[in-house]
C-alpha cells in the first residue's frame, strides 16, 4: 500500500490526434475517507474510445474533462479502507474512478462485485459497458431475425466481437470488418463469423458487396467513414442501423473531403425506410442491465461467447495505450492493470 496517488490529468486539449503532451502523470497525496466513505484502490482501468470526446471542450451527452483534472474512466477497484456500513476492506467494486490509483466514494454509483469475483476485469468488458452496448444496441435497435445479414465494423473490438457472436446466436449471417489479416482470421476462426473483411484492402467495398450478396439487414455502426460509405448502398429496405460510436471521426478537425453525401444518406433512409438510431447505453438502457447480465452470464458459462482482453501493465503505459486504441492497435478489450490486488 502506498501513501501516494499516481494520476493522469488532462494537460491540454488535443487538436486532431491526441499526443503524449496532452496528458500529465503526477503524484499527489492519497485521499482519506471520511464517515460514510470508502477508499478505493484501482486494480484495473478501462480505456474506451468515448474518452477522446471528453477531451474536447464541446457540448455532448456528458461534461468534458477540465484541464488539470483526472481523465475519466471506469475502474475495477478494491476497498482499501472503509467507513461505510455496506463495504468492507477487500471488497471488489465497479467504479468510475478515472486514470488514477485511488479515489474516495460515498458509495453512490458503485456496483458491488463481491469479495472474490473469478474474473474481476470482465466487469469492464464483456460483463460491463461494451458487452451491454452490444447486447442492447443489437437486440433492441437492430432487432435481428434468423436468416438476415448482419455487418459489424471493428469486429474484434469488445463491442463488435460481442455483436457478431450474439448475431450468430440469433441465426444471422454475420460479416465483420476489421483491420488486418490476423484480426479477420480471429473473427472467423474464433468468434464464428461467416466472413471478415480487411478495411485496409484496396477493393474493400467490392469484397463487402460480394459477401453481402443479399444486401445488409442490420449494420452495427461504431466506426463511420469509409466503412459506412461501402455499407450504405447495400442496405436493404427496412434495414436497422444502431449507432454507438464513430471512432474514425474522433480525431477529425474538419469535415471529410469530397462531395456532400448528406442528401444521399437522407434519401436512402427515406426510400428504403431505414431505422438509424443512436444510443447512450446507461442513459437509455441502464434499467435493463439485469436482463443483459442474466443472458451474458449464461452464454459465457456455456462457451457460446468468446472474449478477448488486451491487458497492458502499468499506469505509465496508459497514455500510449490510449493513443494506440484510437488507431486500432489494440486486439480485444483494452484494460490497464494499475495495481496488484490486495491481500486481505
Amino acid at each position: 500500500m502506498s501513501s501516494h496517488n499516481r494520476r493522469i490529468v488532462l494537460a491540454s486539449r488535443p487538436q486532431g490526434e491526441p499526443t503524449a503532451e496532452n496528458f500529465r502523470l503526477e503524484t499527489v497525496s492519497k485521499p482519506t475517507p471520511q464517515s460514510g466513505e470508502v477508499l478505493l484502490r484501482a486494480v484495473y482501468l478501462s480505456l474506451d474510445p468515448y474518452m477522446r470526446g471528453r477531451m474536447n471542450d464541446a457540448k455532448s451527452y456528458a461534461d468534458p474533462v477540465a484541464i488539470d483534472e483526472v481523465m475519466v474512466g471506469a475502474t475495477v477497484s478494491q476497498v482499501e479502507a472503509s467507513q461505510h456500513p455496506d463495504y468492507k476492506v477487500g471488497d471488489w467494486v465497479l467504479a468510475f474512478g478515472g486514470w488514477q490509483d485511488y479515489c474516495v466514494s460515498n458509495g453512490e454509483g458503485l456496483m458491488h462485485l463481491g469479495a472474490s469475483p473469478s474474473m474481476p476485469s470482465y466487469a469492464l468488458g464483456i460483463m460491463g459497458m461494451p458487452g451491454f452496448t452490444a447486447y442492447m444496441g443489437l437486440l433492441d435497435i437492430g432487432a435481428p431475425k434468423a436468416g438476415e445479414t448482419l455487418v459489424v465494423a471493428a469486429a474484434t473490438g469488445p463491442v463488435g466481437a460481442t455483436v457478431g457472436q450474439i448475431g450468430k446466436l440469433k441465426g444471422c449471417k454475420v460479416v465483420g470488418v476489421a483491420g488486418g489479416a490476423e484480426k479477420c482470421r480471429h473473427a472467423v476462426e474464433v468468434l464464428g463469423f461467416d466472413a471478415c473483411i480487411d478495411h485496409k484492402a484496396v477493393d474493400f467495398a467490392e469484397q463487402l458487396a460480394a459477401h453481402c450478396d443479399k444486401g445488409i439487414d442490420v449494420y452495427f455502426e461504431n466506426v463511420g467513414g469509409k466503412v459506412f460509405d461501402a455499407v450504405l448502398p447495400l442496405l436493404n429496405t427496412g434495414a436497422r442501423v444502431p449507432v454507438c460510436g464513430l471512432i474514425s471521426q474522433y480525431n477529425a478537425t474538419s469535415l471529410p473531403a469530397g462531395p456532400d453525401r448528406l442528401s444521399l444518406l437522407m434519401g436512402t433512409l427515406l426510400v428504403k425506410r431505414i431505422r438509424m438510431q443512436g444510443f447512450i447505453i446507461f442513459d437509455d438502457y441502464g434499467h435493463r442491465y439485469p436482463e443483459f447480465a442474466k443472458d451474458m452470464s449464461k452464454w459465457l458459462a456455456n462457451g457460446e461467447i468468446q472474449y478477448r482482453e488486451h491487458l497492458v501493465d502499468g499506469i505509465e503505459n496508459t497514455t500510449k495505450a490510449f493513443i494506440g486504441l484510437l488507431k486500432g492497435e489494440n486486439f480485444g478489450k483494452l484494460v490497464i492493470k494499475l495495481n496488484e490486488p490486495l491481500t486481505v
